[in-house]
């Protein structure tokens, strides 16, 4: 059994996490491990007042975890990067795929409040969101570019969003553009990508779209963007909107010219957009609705158009809730959601062909507030950035039924946002 950390100022505390709904009837389960939920009572202020980013990064949590899947023959490591919202912003850890193990590495670069992190798609380059109120004496938020060499970063670029509160950064599929969403600004920018360096924004927009739900759509919150699976449309999703914002993109140029839209449910929040790897359908999670619009993709105009909303909460359920995000097998076999509040992972197998789902159960998470999750390279470990619980949850993987193991691991991390592999 792994060991706990104790301190004047911080208190590990550990406790076992409650065994949840069977996901498939005899499905495969890893062993019982136990979770050390760190820190779980502090709010974030009290967090950061108590422990640095360096304490936490230097004080990895683990758990015994043997016999859970087999292990290759040769252990395989990779350089992991995490975002964080706190003053470090991008953490660094070195993850063992044999043994789902993670372990500190220290602070890859001090960027404050990084909401995401995303790789040029050789991996060569990587690029920031910062969600700041003000970067170079203007109201924006800060886009910030970075060479990867050797499992480090180094600095080449930082430029002003369109507005505050950047939370998202995409590279279109050339990696010759990105695009920034601006939160709090509920604002886009382009760039041209030339060597890693970003330019100054070639094209921005500021949204005044506003849905139903007065506290939260009071106004525009552009959160996600993605590009079609052969690259010439842009999508913007606007919680705050309802709606998606869709583009014909030049990734020579980093032009965007409008090309309509999608409507989500009134006071639905559309959050993130993910496409199948069949190349028509794409999942559209709605953050407000904790609901998933699965839609089909026109390769003609770029539309989307409705063709199943999933429910994700379960039934009779009416507290706080905030779906998240989607992750989907490389196979397209499988698809995830992460939903937040009443905090748990829904696994669904997909057709492959169609993109439709069909449910399997809903897991543990690991923690409170599942921000982003990720399959690691071998798709035989789940990842999970628990925000709110300043934790990294592992969770074994069956990459031929799909299902997750009811508990897992975890390792500290201050206010994770993100989660990339190299």
């Amino acid at each position: 059994m792994g060991s706990f950390v104790k301190s004047k100022t911080l208190k590990w505390r550990l406790r076992g996490f409650g065994k949840t709904e069977s996901l498939a009837t005899g499905a495969y389960h890893a062993p019982s491990a136990t979770i050390f939920s760190a820190m779980k009572n502090l709010s974030r202020r009290d967090f950061l007042m108590t422990a640095s980013a360096a304490t936490l990064a230097s004080a990895a949590v683990s758990s015994s975890f043997a016999g859970t899947v087999p292990a290759t023959s040769k252990a395989r490591h990779r350089r992991v990067f995490v975002a964080s919202g706190g003053p470090d912003g991008i953490l660094a850890y070195d993850w063992d795929e044999a043994t789902g193990e993670l372990k500190a590495a220290g602070v890859a670069a001090k960027l404050p409040k990084v909401a995401w992190l995303a790789f040029s798609h050789e991996r060569q380059y990587l690029y920031a969101a910062s969600e700041l109120n003000l970067f170079e004496g203007k109201p924006t938020g800060e886009v910030a570019s970075f060479r990867v060499e050797n499992g480090e970063l180094h600095p080449l670029s930082a430029v002003n969003s369109a507005g505050v509160g950047t939370c998202h950064v995409a590279v279109d599929h050339t990696g010759h553009m990105l695009i920034a969403s601006d939160y709090v600004g509920g604002s886009a920018a382009s760039f041209v990508i030339t060597e890693g360096k970003l330019s100054l924004a070639v094209w921005t927009e500021h949204y005044s779209f506003h849905g139903p739900n007065a506290q939260r759509q009071d106004t525009a919150h552009a959160h996600f963007a993605s590009f079609s699976p052969d690259n010439r449309f842009a999508y913007i999703n606007d919680l705050g909107g309802d709606c998606i914002h869709i583009y014909k993109s030049n990734p020579v140029t980093a032009a965007m010219t409008p090309a309509g839209s999608y409507k989500g449910a009134p006071g639905s929040g559309p959050r993130t957009l993910h496409f199948h790897p069949n190349g028509h359908t794409a999942y559209c999670v709605n953050e407000l609705a904790s609901t998933v619009d699965v839609l089909e993709w026109s390769k003609t105009d770029g539309s989307l158009t409705l063709g199943k909303r999933i429910e994700l909460l379960p039934e009779g359920y009416h507290g706080p809730t905030r779906a998240c995000d989607a992750v989907i097998s490389r196979n397209g076999q499988f698809v995830y959601f992460a939903n937040r509040d009443n905090d748990f992972l829904y696994s669904f197998k997909a057709d492959p062909a169609t993109g439709s789902l069909t449910a399997m159960g809903r897991s543990n998470c690991g923690g409170k507030i599942p921000r982003n999750f990720v399959l690691d390279p071998s798709e035989r470990w789940m990842l999970v950035a628990n925000q709110d619980s300043n934790l990294l949850s592992v969770f074994a993987r069956n990459p031929e039924t799909g299902v997750l193991a009811t508990e897992g691991k975890s390792f500290a991390a201050l206010e994770p946002m993100r989660i990339l592999f190299t």
